[in-house]
C-alpha cells in the first residue's frame, strides 16, 4: 500500500474496521486541550486537557500530564496529575509519580507506593457501568464532528 493511499479497510464513514488497529491519540508536552475527547482507541496524555475523555480503550496519563475533568475508560494508567472522577471498566493503575483528586470506580486497581488519591475508591463488577450511565445521562448531548 502506498502511503497516501486508502487502506481498504477503511469503512466509508472514515473510522478504521472493527478488524483493524484502533488508533493512538497523542496529546504531546506543551500541548493543550480544552474540551471533551471521545475516542475508541488509545488516548496518551503528555500534555493538559482541560475536559472530559469518553469511550477510549485506554488512558495513558504520562508524569507531566495533566486532566481537569472525568476519564471514561476501560483501562486508565495515571502517571501525572488528575482532578475528576476515574471511571474504568476494567482497571486502573495509579503510578507512585501520581495524583488524584477524584473518586475512582473500577473493577480492578493497582495503587503504587508514593501515589496519592483524595477520593474515594470503589471497586464492583458493575459500579464502573452504572455510575458511567448516570453521568452520561446527565451530560448534555455532545456533536462529533467527522
Amino acid at each position: 500500500m502506498a502511503i497516501f493511499a486508502k487502506d481498504q479497510n477503511d469503512r466509508t464513514d472514515g473510522r478504521p474496521a472493527a478488524n483493524g488497529e484502533a488508533a493512538l491519540s497523542l496529546v504531546g508536552v506543551g500541548m493543550r486541550v480544552v474540551g471533551d475527547i471521545e475516542s475508541n482507541g488509545v488516548v496518551k496524555i503528555e500534555g493538559t486537557v482541560e475536559g472530559c475523555i469518553r469511550g477510549a480503550r485506554q488512558v495513558l496519563l504520562g508524569r507531566q500530564g495533566e486532566i481537569t475533568g472525568d476519564v471514561h475508560a476501560r483501562d486508565v494508567v495515571i502517571g501525572g496529575r488528575v482532578e475528576g472522577n476515574i471511571f474504568a471498566s476494567e482497571r486502573v493503575e495509579v503510578q507512585g509519580t501520581s495524583s488524584v483528586a477524584g473518586d475512582i470506580h473500577t473493577k480492578s486497581i493497582v495503587v503504587l507506593e508514593g501515589a496519592r488519591i483524595n477520593g474515594t475508591v470503589k471497586m464492583d463488577d458493575s459500579a464502573s457501568d452504572e455510575r458511567r450511565a448516570e453521568h452520561a445521562e446527565s451530560l448534555p448531548a455532545v456533536a462529533v464532528m467527522r
